[in-house]
């Protein structure tokens, strides 16, 4: 479990992480989403339906995001009136979430992300996922790894070849081209919607704040292994030999085999992202 964080060192981290996931682009986050649309080997011990049960914690993490210091909650009357742009209901809101994300950053990989309807709540199922350690790429699909899975052999042990890091080059570059001011100012402008989403999960504010908290974690909390990483096969599927690697949260593997380079610049972003959101 993560270490208790005070207030502000909370918002800070859940502000990175509610921009990051809640609009599938970075994820930490977001990243772990290059999942393939084939499940061959590649797939390193990622659970089965009804077995290993991930660990977590079992209440639902709480916590609390402050608004930016310049959000008016209670505006003067006797300040002037300006147009204020009004959020779309959650049922119609993909066009405008689409065009303001397009706005920020036009590619033709972003767009195809953002292509799926009801994107609001594809997104808080997801961040909820991220949370539990799980990569939801059926609720919310992205860019697949390019090319196929690929180990080589040295007499009788197995490794995960290096090449395969290059095939998720392709969403990680989408992902580090984002600016994470822009991104910061869209997870406050349209925060309401995603309130709404997490609410008809169950999930009160503080509770969606606390899985935001959860699921940024996991991603900062993944190991970057540059040393050669040993696997073995068990029937179809391929599992990290380390049992400490092993042993991380399906997300946390799914990072891995994006290789160090990657999941370091994904962690950059979220980092980057982090101090964005504090800025006065």
């Amino acid at each position: 479990m993560p270490k208790p964080r005070n207030k502000a060192g909370t918002s800070k981290f859940i502000l990175a992480l509610g921009t990051l996931a809640a609009f599938a682009v970075i994820g930490g986050v977001i990243y772990q989403s290059q999942v393939a649309t084939d499940y061959g080997p590649e797939y390193i011990s990622l659970p089965q339906p009804v077995a290993e049960p991930v660990n977590l914690a079992a209440p639902v993490p709480e916590a609390f995001i402050a608004p930016p210091a310049d959000t008016i909650l209670t505006p003067d009357p006797s300040a002037p009136v300006t147009a204020v742009t009004k959020l779309p209901s959650i049922d119609n809101s993909d066009g405008f979430i689409r065009d303001r994300m397009l706005v920020m950053k036009h590619a033709a990989e972003l767009e195809k992300w953002l292509s799926s309807d009801d994107l609001v709540r594809r997104s808080a199922n997801y961040v909820d996922g991220l949370a539990r350690g799980l990569t939801l790429h059926k609720v919310l699909p992205l860019t697949a790894p390019e090319g196929s899975f690929a180990t080589h052999t040295e007499g009788e042990i197995i490794w995960l070849n290096a090449g395969n890091y290059e095939r998720y080059d392709t969403a990680v570059e989408v992902i580090a081209s984002l600016n994470m001011q822009s991104l910061a100012q869209m997870f406050h402008f349209t925060r309401p919607l995603l309130e709404s989403a997490f609410a008809e999960m169950g999930y009160q504010p503080r509770q969606m704040d606390g899985i935001i908290l959860q699921a940024l974690d996991n991603i900062l909390a993944t190991p970057i292994i540059v040393e050669p990483i040993q696997l073995k096969r068990e029937s179809v599927a391929y599992k990290f030999t380390d049992p400490n690697l092993e042993g991380l949260l399906p997300l946390q593997k799914q990072l891995l085999r994006a290789g160090p380079a990657n999941t370091q610049r994904i962690q950059e972003q979220a980092l980057a992202l982090q101090e964005a959101l504090l800025r006065p």
